[in-house]
This record gives C-alpha cells, structure tokens and sequence, in this order.
C-alpha cells in the first residue's frame, strides 16, 4: 500500500487546520479569557454552580434537553419504523410533513406554539368555548418543551429511518421462527440494532436543544434557560464576562454529551444482506 509522505500529508491537512484554528480555536479561546476577565476573574466560571439562579437555570437546560431527546426518540422511532416498514398512499407528503420544521427557524417555530397554546390560541379558544377559561402553556417551560419537539423530529426521525432501512430483515425472521412475539423481536433485535442511530441522533437533538434560543426569545423573555440568562447578562446587565463564561460553559457541557454518545455510539448496524 502506497504510503504519503509527512509533507504531503501536511499539505494535504494544512487547509483544514487552518479553517479550524481560525473560526473554532481562536474564538474559542478568546471566549475563555473574556469569561475571565470581569470583577469576578476567574470565579464567574464557577458562578454556574454558586449563584443560585445560574444553578438553576444549567440544571432546567439540561432537564428540558433530555425530554426533549426521550420525547423525540419514542415519537421519531415509531414514526420512522413505521415509514420504513409500510409503503401507501401518501406517505411521501407524510414524510415531506414530518421533515417540514426543518425549514423554519426558532422565531417561527415559536410563533406557531403561540398560534396552538397562546392566549389566542387553538388550543385557548377552544377551551374558552368548551368550559369557559382558557388553556395558556405557550409562555412556559410547556411551550418550549412542544416547540423543541417540533423542530427536533425531522433532524431524527431521517436518522432513524436510514438505519431501519440497514437492518437484516432475517434476523427478525429468525426471532420469530424461535417463538419472539412481536414485542420480543422489538425490544431484542430492533431497538439494540439500532443503538448507534438512536445515540448519535439523541446527541444532536440534546445538543441542539441545550443551546437553541430563537424559540426561548420568542416566547419569553423570562424562560429560566441556560441561553436566555446569558442573553440577559450580555444586552441587559452588560456582562460581557459573564455571559462569556456562561457561554463556555454551556458549550463544554454540550461537547461532553456529544463525546459521551460518541463513545458508546459505535459505528454500525445490523446491515441488510
């Protein structure tokens, strides 16, 4: 086998190197000294566990994240075994449905949760018709819980659905013929097959959730997450430091659940054929 020389390879690595220094490395690191550079030096990258209210808001991040990720695997898992195993009429517009949100941003996405649960919403409107008073989540921890789901399906449900595609249809054959019931052949042969997707699609709906913030801003300023205390701290209070080090932060607590996914994720399936 033909082997590249080390100057080659450096030419070869060069222009990636470069890219990343410059718009990951370089900004990262001036993230970091910015976040320590306040009246509080280095000790604001600890306020996320001593100030109550950052505590508070780290911990609601995380929580709202991963049911976000539950809710949206369950959701995406059977919609997606469904459409790999099922072929009918207007399943082509259903998918187009499904991976829709993926073209809407955050401040879209959280008008529509408005329009369903607001004060004038569907959802309001039709209580008010049916009992009186008015059903109203859309400005609360509800609201964007629904509005993350929305925009998370597509980004997972696609991912779910190209490993179910992958899986041997024999071996769900043979659990059968040794007597599985349907919900056997499920639980030991479908869902450990499809691991992989279901870790590596988890990641990025958590990571995408810890750090989404157009939908927050939409709905309430006054949502208790992670990216709206630091957009307060930036624009309201003018605490560069800080909402740098609440940045950081926030990004090395994503980048660790990314790398612990990563770590059990592997990188296969049970392949057809």
């Amino acid at each position: 086998m033909h082997r590249r020389d080390p100057f080659t390879l450096a030419l070869l690595i060069a222009p990636a190197a470069v890219v990343f220094g410059a718009f990951f490395l370089l900004p990262l690191a001036e993230l970091f000294v910015i976040g320590g550079s306040g009246p509080q030096g280095w000790a604001a990258y600890a306020s996320v566990v001593t100030n109550p209210r950052h505590l508070q808001s780290l911990v609601s991040t995380v929580t709202l994240s991963a049911g976000v990720t539950a809710a949206t695997l369950a959701i995406s898992t059977v919609s997606g075994l469904f459409l790999v195993r099922n072929r009918f009429p207007g399943r082509a517009l259903l998918l187009a449905m499904l991976t829709f949100p993926l073209a809407f941003p955050g401040v879209v996405v959280g008008f529509m949760v408005i329009m369903l649960a607001g004060r004038q919403g569907l959802i309001g409107e039709a209580t008010h018709a049916l009992t009186g008073g008015r059903v109203v989540f859309a400005y609360s921890m509800a609201g964007l819980f629904l509005g993350y789901i929305y925009f998370s399906i597509p980004r997972v449900i696609l991912t779910v659905m190209a490993a179910a595609e992958k899986l041997d249809p024999q071996l769900e054959e043979a659990a059968r013929s040794l007597g599985a019931r349907p919900w056997q052949v499920v639980a030991h042969v479908v869902l450990p097959a499809l691991k992989p997707a279901f870790l590596s699609a988890g990641a990025i709906c958590f990571a995408t959730a810890m750090g989404a913030f157009g939908t927050a801003f939409t709905l309430a300023t006054r949502i208790n997450v992670l990216p709206m205390v630091i957009y307060t701290e930036f624009t309201l209070q003018a605490n560069i430091a800080m909402a740098a080090a609440l940045s950081f932060v926030l990004g090395l607590v994503t980048w660790a659940a990314l790398a612990l996914a990563r770590s059990f994720a592997g990188s296969t399936v049970a392949a057809a054929g």
